[in-house]
């Protein structure tokens, strides 16, 4: 990482500020602007092909954007590459889950550690937030479910102990008890987090009754801007659902 690339605290965690994105001549995000804060997750809304997985490519780096700012506390890390943003404090877990099929749960596990010095234990936290992967840690991680795999996936994201969790879609495609599971996870990380540091928490989500039980501020896109965005407590008044439904 850049010697001038350290992590500042500020008033947000992570923030996106004004941002475009485009795909060749696709204007894809226009002038988004997200912040997320410790203790607190963030829901991102929106129907399909509105943006939201370009915006979480964007603050990892996977794609550039035009222009705007990506913050992370008081750094500006816009042009950062992806590898240094991890080592700053941001866990991400993509849509689809992206684990190693052929390596076992505990070689995915060490892949979450790659910007820890060499050494580094596996977090023994980690199996006390998904007891099943200690039951599995040495089978191949395309033997798991899609459930068990969406747990890994977290896991991996979460073994460096980042400062704020980015997660595309957890819930997709994975059954209703996992569902809960996963729940409870990413709202006790809100709360208490890993080794009593609380972390700031961006949860792109389709359900809208698992986006809206864990929700302290909510975000609605639309053709690639922001159309809604407040405290979760007034979701209901202004009718969200009926914003993201399909």
């Amino acid at each position: 990482m850049s010697e001038s690339l350290k992590f500042i605290w500020g008033a947000d965690m992570l923030s996106v500020n004004q941002v475009h994105q485009y795909y060749g001549g696709s204007h894809i995000l226009r002038d988004v602007s997200v912040s997320t804060q410790v203790g607190e997750v963030t829901v991102l809304l929106g129907r399909n092909g509105v943006g939201k997985t370009t915006l979480l490519k964007s603050i990892m780096g996977l794609v550039p954007i035009r222009s705007g700012q990506v913050m992370m506390g008081t750094q500006d890390i816009s042009t950062a590459k992806p590898y240094e943003r991890a080592a700053l404090g941001i866990g991400y877990v993509p849509q689809g889950r992206e684990i190693f099929a052929r390596l076992t749960v505990e070689d995915n596990l060490r892949m979450g550690l790659a910007t820890c010095p060499a050494g580094t234990p596996i977090p023994q936290e980690l199996f006390e937030l998904f007891p099943v992967l200690h039951q599995m840690l040495h089978r191949r991680g395309g033997d798991l479910s899609g459930g068990q795999q969406q747990q890994l996936a977290i896991a991996r994201a979460l073994a460096f102990q980042p400062k704020v969790l980015v997660l595309d879609e957890p819930t997709e495609g994975i059954q209703p008890s996992i569902i809960k599971d996963i729940g409870r996870v990413i709202r006790r990380l809100a709360d208490v987090g890993m080794q009593g540091q609380r972390m700031a928490i961006l949860l792109c989500e389709q359900y809208y009754d698992f986006a809206q039980e864990l929700a302290d501020q909510y975000v609605v896109m639309e053709r690639g801007e922001v159309i809604a965005q407040g405290p979760a407590s007034e979701m209901a008044d202004k009718n969200i659902r009926q914003l993201v439904s399909i």
